[in-house]
């Protein structure tokens, strides 16, 4: 008969009930592939009296979650409380230093606190796991863990966040603006009331912040991610982005420069041959690029009930079986010391609109300015009013540092020609 492997479950939203759920629906496979049988022995949540469409009844009551970790009945604490601090934190530092398992989706926590959270788990000798945390359902940790552990990974990319991924789909197919579609997500439950951490690109660098530190091998630094959000996009540019080739994602990219690391979160053209391209609605992505291994592409549901609880069984399986590796691959003694990469240092492709006057030698005017910078024009579209007087003027530029491309906006903004902010989009290389 299999042993027991008894859960402390902090937090009955949506994932917690569809936690409860699987291991029930599950439970026989589950067994058989963990050789545990994993079940619920205690729950804490806020409101004890909420209908969450799962019965209770068989599971302890616990009204102070950070209290699950010091219960006899509990092997092993799951959170699914959310936030960066507060109740999440207290649970996850007195599971640790207890000597239990803590087991999360919660990618504020991680991001915020990870190498604290990874020091005491190795202390303890005990794990702390968080496939949930990052894309949902793919398993793209579990891959960077030991899948592709013997590579040295030299990026990692994706569609990090379903919601922005939905909202720009539908910009593309309906011609819609931003406002209009954010407000539709949020009628039908795609975003949240406060859709700030999406939309302004925060949840996509808690993400990228956790995936560079497993894949580089490194101290996780979330504050030095760079980051831009989706509010400025509009259909005009989603439109031009087609006609040269693109589509526009919100990705979030976290590339190895020697000793350096690059973290930024931002909207980028992709080409429409590219994996990332092909990615819409609610779905996520990744893109690892590895030295043996190549290119690799992970894609699935990046959210949800039964993708993220599909996660976090994956991890308690992982638990049951003995699996006590690193919660970043290696010891916190051994990460590299890889120094943040500014910004403005980053080399790529740029797209530009600029609003310009209709007047006589304005290409030859932008070019000087372009030229002037270092700044070397790839493709050029120049079409249309725009209100009584103005163009558009559209160029993608070849490859050129991005100290460069801010110092021509710069002149541009303070050009007679120009009529309006330009608008700025990085190109992401196939």
């Amino acid at each position: 008969m299999a042993t027991e492997l008894k859960i402390g479950l902090a937090g009955l939203g949506t994932v917690g009930a569809g936690l409860i759920s699987l291991l029930k629906d599950n439970a026989e496979l589950i067994t058989a592939r963990s050789g545990h049988l994993i079940t619920v022995s205690a729950v804490s949540a806020r409101d004890r009296h909420r209908d969450r469409g799962v019965d209770l009844s068989p599971y302890a009551w616990v009204d102070d979650a950070t209290t699950l970790s010091e219960r006899n009945d509990v092997d092993v604490v799951v959170e699914l409380i959310g936030g960066s601090d507060g109740p999440a934190l207290a649970l996850a530092r007195k599971t640790l230093q207890a000597g239990k398992p803590f087991v999360t989706a919660n990618k504020a926590l991680i991001a915020h606190h990870g190498n604290e959270l990874a020091t005491l788990a190795h202390e303890g000798k005990t794990p702390i796991a968080f496939e949930a945390a990052v894309a949902g359902g793919i398993p793209i940790l579990k891959a960077l863990r030991h899948g592709l552990s013997a590579n040295r990974i030299d990026s990692v990319s994706g569609i990090l966040n379903g919601t922005c991924n939905y909202i720009l789909t539908v910009m593309e197919r309906d011609g819609l603006p931003f406002e209009q579609v954010l407000k539709a997500a949020q009628d039908m439950g795609y975003a949240e009331a406060d859709p700030s951490f999406d939309i302004d690109g925060v949840d996509a660098a808690h993400k990228t912040a956790i995936l560079a530190a497993l894949a580089f091998g490194s101290r996780l630094r979330f504050e030095s991610v760079a980051v831009e959000g989706i509010r400025s996009i509009s259909p005009i540019d989603i439109d031009y982005a087609l006609e040269l080739g693109y589509r526009i994602k919100l990705l979030g990219v976290a590339k190895r420069l020697g000793n350096e690391i690059e973290q930024r979160v931002h909207p980028c053209l992709v080409p429409e041959t590219h994996p990332l391209a092909q990615v819409s609605d609610a779905f996520n992505a990744v893109v690892v690029e590895g030295g043996h291994v190549g290119r690799t592409v992970y894609e699935g549901a990046g959210a949800g009930a039964g993708p993220t609880a599909s996660a976090v069984v994956a991890d308690l399986i992982d638990i049951a079986r003995g699996d006590k590796s690193p919660a970043f691959s290696i010891s916190p003694d051994a990460y590299e010391d890889l120094t943040p990469a500014a910004l403005e240092n980053h080399v790529g492709r740029y797209y530009l609109r600029l609003t310009v006057a209709d007047r006589p030698g304005v290409v030859a005017e932008i070019g000087a300015i372009l030229r002037d910078e270092g700044v070397s024009m790839e493709s050029l579209i120049q079409r249309g009013n725009h209100g009584e007087s103005g163009v558009f003027f559209v160029l993608t530029t070849h490859e050129t540092r991005e100290e460069a491309i801010m110092k021509t906006i710069a002149k541009l903004e303070n050009h007679d020609l120009v009529l309006a902010p330009p608008v700025m989009l990085r190109i992401k290389a196939l």
